[in-house]
């Protein structure tokens, strides 16, 4: 198998980031030219820094840079799409049953691996892409500090993993998702540098803490339309009162509406 790269991307900055530099410049400026301006400046500077870290709790923010929350939209001869993507995985004990489901339905989905795990398991990330599905980066360990990293702590982070999932899959991967979604402003210039794009959701099922499936499916389902990126989970999967997983309940059921709403599953390097 070849490694498939993604189209290249340039580093261009969002203008809150470049509102963000104009900010601390001037502010810096305006405390050195005039002494009694300072606490103004620090107030300036701190509102700026508040308003960065919203946007890196936002998941589905574009504040930091370019960020999927939808496909881009076309009705060609597939007709209208969605794309089912999973975190968390490859686990043994889940992903071979997700996938069972998924062929039974005669599914695509994307799943973003963490790539200790990919290492860990390379026999079942195979076979998620010898079944058709697509394996995109979704960092090395997943770690829950992930958006408190530096620049070199997040290259080392997605690099690591970007390389064990080409070398075990030899597929390179073309998107990221941070974990929980949660990133900072060092995250795009990262992407850029290793020709990732960033993609999130549009909307998630929090089945790794819900563990009524009725709810999960609910929360995907509710306004489902065109373009939509859904979030599972076949890792760190929350569990049902029955002890199984909820991603298995649920996937057979959302598969079934995707049907009947005539919406065919897609990863998302098929829309690029």
């Amino acid at each position: 198998m070849t490694a498939h790269r993604a189209p290249r991307r340039t580093l261009m900055a969002s203008p809150v980031l470049t509102g963000s530099a104009l900010v601390h410049a001037g502010a810096a400026a305006g405390a050195v030219l005039e002494p009694r301006l300072w606490p103004w400046a620090l107030g300036a500077v701190a509102a700026n820094h508040a308003v960065l870290t919203a946007a890196g709790l936002w998941p589905r923010s574009r504040l930091l840079g370019p960020n999927w929350t939808r496909l881009p939209v076309n009705e060609g001869p597939s007709g209208m799409t969605v794309a089912l993507t999973l975190d968390d995985g490859p686990d043994p004990g889940v992903t071979p049953r997700v996938l069972e489901r998924l062929a039974q339905h005669d599914a695509i989905a994307t799943f973003f691996c963490v790539g200790e795990r990919v290492e860990r398991y390379p026999d079942l990330a195979r076979e998620i892409v010898r079944r058709g599905h697509a394996i995109e980066n979704h960092s090395q360990s997943h770690r829950h500090a992930f958006s408190l990293l530096g620049p070199r702590g997040m290259l080392a982070e997605i690099e690591t993993a970007q390389a064990a999932i080409t070398r075990v899959t030899g597929i390179a991967p073309m998107f990221f998702r941070a974990p929980a979604g949660l990133r900072n402003p060092f995250l795009d210039p990262v992407l850029t540098r290793l020709q990732l794009r960033l993609a999130s959701w549009t909307r998630r099922g929090f089945d790794t803490v819900e563990g009524n499936p009725d709810l999960v499916y609910r929360r995907l389902t509710r306004g489902l339309r065109n373009g939509d990126i859904l979030l599972l989970h076949d890792g760190n999967a929350a569990l049902t009162s029955a002890g199984q997983p909820v991603v298995l309940d649920v996937l057979p059921r959302l598969l079934d509406t995707l049907r009947e709403r005539s919406l065919h599953p897609v990863t998302l390097r098929a829309s690029v």
